[in-house]
């Protein structure tokens, strides 16, 4: 192959300039993008239902949309603004459904929310200083009275016999509640992304390790761990965003059928 030694320089330019701006390029891949590598995962598993629970304005069903996933995506979001901001993004997707507006937990009725700074950093439980000392943005500002849904009571007008879905918790510490009140969907579900601390960031969350032994007994089994949370002041990772899909043996066996 004859090399092109100013399509080579030009090249190097571009990049030069790039980083110059504290940015990098890099090829679509597994290695270099965390939502490409997911997308892998769930196209190996042929899920066609994504639960995006904490959807915030939609960040995460856009990223998926932009790296091919092309199944249907429902988002559960709280928080007015970002409510209203997330039907204007998925108004433009015939597969992107937006529930009424409400927080997913462990009960049904209604329950108060913290507002934070910057929005996704919003909790129904109180946010400790290791949170807010590394994210000066992510203090509250105002709370939201809103309702409150078990997954297990909305979910199934999404479903049907055949759906193979994917559970997204993004939930800000109350991950651990948005769980005990999705036991029958989880039952059902072929994977999920949550988000983990590996330390206290909402006063009563449960850390990492106890939810990673949860969704071991729920017959998950841990599939990638992506960078989330850190702290810019030392470096600390402080939250991950950790796959699991079901036990490789049984869902394989459940493919084939």
């Amino acid at each position: 192959m004859e090399f092109n030694r100013p399509m080579y320089y030009l090249k190097k330019i571009v990049k030069r300039l790039i980083r110059a701006f504290g940015l990098d390029l890099h090829r679509l891949s597994t290695d270099s993008n965390s939502t490409f590598q997911l997308l892998k995962g769930l196209e190996h598993f042929d899920i066609d239902l994504v639960f995006d629970i904490g959807a915030n304005t939609g960040q995460f069903a856009s990223e998926l949309r932009d790296v091919g996933y092309q199944g249907r995506i429902v988002s559960f979001e709280p928080l007015s603004d970002a409510s209203e901001m997330l039907s204007a993004r998925a108004g433009h997707d015939a597969k992107w459904e937006v529930h009424g507006r409400g927080a997913i937990g462990d009960y049904d009725g209604e329950i108060e929310i913290n507002v934070s700074a910057n929005s996704v950093s919003s909790s129904v439980l109180p946010m400790l200083e290791a949170h807010s000392s590394a994210a000066v943005d992510s203090v509250y500002v105002a709370s939201e009275k809103v309702a409150i849904y078990r997954l297990d009571s909305v979910a199934p007008e999404y479903l049907s016999a055949n759906s193979r879905y994917f559970l997204k918790i993004d939930a800000q510490g109350f991950e651990s509640q948005v769980l005990d009140g999705a036991t029958d969907t989880l039952a059902n579900a072929r994977g999920v992304l949550c988000e983990l601390s590996l330390v206290q960031l909402y006063d009563g969350q449960q850390l990492w390790q106890d939810m990673i032994q949860r969704f071991e007994q729920e017959g998950f089994t841990l599939w990638s761990i992506l960078k989330g949370f850190t702290d810019p002041r030392d470096g600390r990772t402080l939250q991950v965003d950790a796959i699991f899909f079901r036990d490789l043996e049984l869902t394989g066996s459940q493919l084939s059928n």
